[in-house]
């Protein structure tokens, strides 16, 4: 998965506002203590970033 299109889905289901928030502030245990910029940023796969996030965050079906 491309980043842009790991953006995409965020802003899709967070929307374009909190999705850079959560992106940023919400440390997920999942992703090693880190928030999902730090995971992208310490060279984890956003395609794995978005499973994290899809799972904790129950992202519907149709947006995963």
């Amino acid at each position: 998965m491309r980043l842009t299109e790991f953006w995409n889905r965020m802003n899709a289901h967070f929307g374009p506002a909190y999705a850079e928030s959560f992106a940023g502030d919400h440390v997920m245990s999942e992703l090693g203590g880190r928030t999902v910029r730090e995971a992208l940023d310490a060279g984890w796969e956003a395609k794995d970033v978005w499973r994290v996030v899809c799972t904790s965050m129950d992202v519907p079906a149709a947006l995963r």
